[in-house]
C-alpha cells in the first residue's frame, strides 16, 4: 500500500473491525453477568461517557501535536485495555446464570467497565484526530469521496466483518474476541507508524509552549458557537445518538428473550447496517450532487425511524429478525449520508489549525450525548418492568427514540432547508 490514504484507510478498517467485533461482545458479555437493564446499560456508557469528559482536552491535544502521533497512542492504550479484558474473562470463565437484579460476579464486572472506560477514553482521542488527519492526505475536492471510501471500509469491517465473526468468536469463548481485538489493533498501530508526511496542526510555525491552553480552548468552542449550520448540526446528531443508543441498551436482550435467537442474530442486525452502509458509501457523492445536501439530511432524519418501528412492530423468531434487519439497513444508509454531508462541512469550513478543538468540541455533545440516552434507557426499562412487565419494559427504549427522533424532526426540518438552500 504506497498511498498514505490507502494506509491509513486500512488502519481504520482493521480498528473498526476490533469496534465491530466488541459492539457485539461488550453487550453480550454484560447479559452473561446480569439481567438487569441498568446494569447492562453500565458497560455501553462506560464506552461512550469519555466522549463527554475527555473531548474537549483531546481536541486541545490534538491542536498541539503531531496528529499521527495522537492516533498510535490511542491505538497502544486500546491494545492493553483489550488484552487485560480477555485475559480477565478468560480467567473468571465459566458463568453461572445471571440473576435478573444485579450481579453475582461485581469483581469481574467492575474490571470489565474499567477496561471499557479505557478504551472509549483512547478512543476519544484516535477518532478525533483521525477526523482531522484526512484533509492533510488528499486535496479538499476529494473529500466526499474519500470519506466514502473511508465509511464503506468502516462498515463493511466494523458492522458486517466484526460483527459477524464477533457471533463466532463468542461461540468458542467470551474472551476471544477481545483478544482479536487486541491483535486488530496491534496490526493497525504499523500501517499508522509507516505513515509519512506532515500531520502537525501548527503548519505555520508557531511554537506551542507559547500558547495558552485556556485561550485556545475557548477559541474552538467560539468558533463552534458563532456557527449556527454547525452548531445546528452538533446538536441533531447528538439527540440521534441520545435515541440510537438508548435502542442499543435493550436490543441484545430483545433478541434472547423475544426472538429467542443467539448471538449471531444479534451480528445479523448489525451486518445489515453495515450492508446499507457500504451502498451509501459507494453512492454518497452522487446523491448528494442530484439531490444537495438539505435534501439529503432531511431525508435522514426520516430515515432514523425505520429501525425502532420495526423493532416494536416485530414479533418472534426470524421473520421478525428479517423485519429488524431490513429497518437496520434502511436507517444505515441514510446514516452515512449524513455523515458524508456534515464531517465534509466540517473539514471544509473549519480552519486547519482549529481542527481538532472544533471537531472536539462538536463531537462532545454529537457523541457525548449518547451515555446519557443509555443511562435513560436503563432506568426506564427498570422501572417500566415493574408496572408493565418485562416484555412491554423491554420496548420503552424504542418508544423512547420515536419520540426523540419526532421531536428534532420538527424542531430542524426548516433548519435544514435554509442552511443548505434547498429550493
Amino acid at each position: 500500500m504506497r498511498s498514505p490514504l490507502a494506509r491509513f484507510i486500512a488502519a481504520s478498517g482493521l480498528t473498526n473491525l476490533g469496534d465491530g467485533i466488541a459492539l457485539v461482545a461488550w453487550a453480550w458479555l454484560a447479559t452473561q453477568l446480569t439481567r438487569d437493564p441498568l446494569l447492562i446499560a453500565l458497560v455501553p456508557v462506560a464506552l461512550k461517557a469519555p466522549w463527554f469528559v475527555f473531548s474537549l482536552p483531546a481536541g486541545l491535544l490534538i491542536d498541539r501535536m503531531d496528529r499521527r502521533r495522537a492516533i498510535l497512542a490511542a491505538d497502544l492504550v486500546r491494545v492493553i485495555a483489550y488484552a487485560s479484558a480477555a485475559l480477565a474473562v478468560w480467567l473468571a470463565l465459566p458463568f453461572d446464570p445471571p440473576p435478573l437484579r444485579g450481579t453475582d460476579r461485581p469483581a469481574i464486572f467492575t474490571l470489565i467497565a474499567i477496561c471499557a472506560i479505557t478504551v472509549g477514553a483512547a478512543e476519544v482521542l484516535r477518532d478525533n484526530a483521525a477526523q482531522t488527519i484526512l484533509p492533510a492526505l488528499i486535496p479538499e475536492e476529494g473529500l466526499e469521496r474519500a470519506n466514502g471510501r473511508l465509511w464503506s471500509v468502516e462498515m463493511v469491517m466494523n458492522l458486517f466483518v466484526g460483527t459477524a465473526l464477533a457471533g463466532v468468536l463468542i461461540g468458542v469463548s467470551l474472551a476471544l474476541p477481545f483478544a482479536v481485538n487486541a491483535a486488530a489493533m496491534a496490526l493497525a498501530v504499523g500501517l499508522v507508524f509507516c505513515l509519512q508526511g506532515d500531520f502537525r496542526a501548527d503548519i505555520s510555525g508557531e511554537a506551542t509552549q507559547d500558547r495558552n491552553w485556556r485561550v485556545e480552548l475557548r477559541e474552538g468552542i467560539a468558533f463552534l458557537l458563532g456557527q449556527p449550520i454547525l452548531r445546528g448540526l452538533a446538536i441533531l446528531t447528538g439527540f440521534f445518538n441520545f435515541g440510537f443508543e438508548a435502542m442499543m441498551v435493550t436490543l441484545v436482550l430483545i433478541v434472547q428473550e423475544r426472538l429467542q435467537l443467539g448471538p449471531l442474530a444479534l451480528s445479523a442486525i448489525m451486518a445489515s447496517g453495515a450492508v446499507g452502509g457500504v451502498a451509501a458509501g459507494l453512492v454518497n457523492d452522487r446523491i448528494v450532487t442530484c439531490f444537495g445536501r438539505g435534501r439529503v439530511l432531511q431525508a435522514a432524519m426520516i430515515s432514523t425511524f425505520a429501525f425502532p418501528l420495526t423493532v416494536l412492530l416485530s414479533g418472534s423468531g426470524y421473520g421478525a429478525l428479517i423485519l429488524i434487519c431490513a429497518g437496520f439497513l434502511v436507517s444505515e444508509f441514510w446514516g452515512i449520508l449524513w455523515n458524508t454531508v456534515s464531517v465534509s462541512y466540517r473539514q471544509r469550513h473549519i480552519p486547519r489549525k482549529l481542527l481538532g478543538r472544533v471537531n472536539s468540541a462538536y463531537r462532545l455533545f454529537a457523541i457525548g450525548m449518547a451515555p446519557f440516552g443509555m443511562l435513560v434507557a436503563g432506568l426506564l426499562t427498570r422501572g417500566a418492568g415493574n408496572i408493565f412487565g418485562r416484555e412491554l419494559a423491554l420496548t420503552v427504549p424504542f418508544w423512547l427514540a420515536v419520540a426523540t427522533f419526532a421531536t428534532i424532526t420538527l424542531l430542524y426540518w426548516r433548519f435544514l432547508g435554509r442552511s443548505f438552500e434547498i429550493r
